[in-house]
């Protein structure tokens, strides 16, 4: 099974009136103000999902600071996972740093979602060595058994929208101590599989994963031959979809040189364990 374990999708009236949403979200304006970034509804993602293969998706809409667009975001993709079952799995998005993020996460928990993300610390507010701050959403994802999906980025290297402020020693001070809390560490969660060399940070992340999403615009192919061996078991499959075709990625991914067991767990068996996801339902 081909699972893509990061993609976005936003409802088609944020679509419609996204002018009006970049003024109302400054993070949101960096990475969309572009006409030519592109925005997705799930119907779109389902499209992708049956031309390149991808069994299913986990999806989520962006991490807005304003907590009623976080509930908008997450009524749309509950609202996709029922229309597309078997096919989509969601995330719930919220702000850790508002005081109604732990209602919420219960309130999307009640909607069929399965874990949080993908936090956006820059964009909402916050650092990801405020451990204090983030303690209620991470206790709470923990008591639901659910992943937690962050924004990580890279300490080098050329600028880019989105890209934030370098948190590596955050995110793993972070996982030291919640370390019964998956987390998912986006776009390779910032090189931090080149860390796990070090004993003390491949302790510390022992329950963290890291996802692909991105990867083309950040990495040599290189990193996913080499990830794998250096994170075994941990790597997930992910585009950042609509940001990256899917079928482009498969097909990286694919000719990266991979062995066939690594290869088989990147694209989707560690994503099916770890989410405990099914085989999708045939018409």
């Amino acid at each position: 099974m081909i699972v893509d374990s990061h993609t976005h999708v936003f409802p088609p009236e944020i679509i419609a009136r996204r002018q009006e949403y970049l003024a109302r979200d400054a993070w949101f304006g960096r990475l969309y103000a572009n006409p030519k970034a592109r925005m997705a509804t799930a119907e779109e993602l389902i499209s992708s999902m049956d031309a390149a293969g991808v069994d299913v998706a986990v999806t989520f809409g962006f991490g807005w600071g304003d907590p009623g667009l976080c509930r908008l975001a997450n009524d749309y993709t509950a609202e996709a996972i029922r229309t597309h079952a078997g096919r989509l799995a969601g995330f719930a998005v919220v702000n850790p740093a508002s005081r109604d993020a732990e209602a919420e996460i219960a309130r999307s928990a009640g909607l069929g979602l399965a874990g949080i993300g993908e936090l956006m610390p820059e964009g909402q507010g916050y650092s990801l060595g405020d451990a204090d701050l983030l303690a209620p959403t991470l206790e709470a994802a923990r008591s639901l058994g659910w992943p937690v999906l962050v924004h990580v980025c890279e300490p080098v290297g050329h600028e880019y929208p989105g890209k934030g402020s370098p948190s590596l020693d955050g995110v793993v001070r972070l996982a030291g101590r919640f370390p019964e809390t998956t987390l998912i560490l986006a776009h390779w969660g910032g090189g931090l599989p080149f860390y796990e060399l070090m004993p003390e940070v491949r302790a510390a992340l022992a329950n963290a994963f890291y996802d692909t999403a991105a990867s083309p615009l950040l990495y040599d192919d290189a990193i996913f031959r080499v990830a794998a061996e250096l994170a075994p078991g941990r790597i997930l499959f992910g585009t950042d979809y609509p940001l990256l075709g899917q079928k482009r990625m498969l097909e990286r991914v694919r000719s990266a040189g991979l062995g066939e067991a690594a290869l088989r767990e990147m694209l989707g068996g560690t994503a099916v364990r770890l989410l405990g996801l099914e085989e999708p339902r045939v018409a």
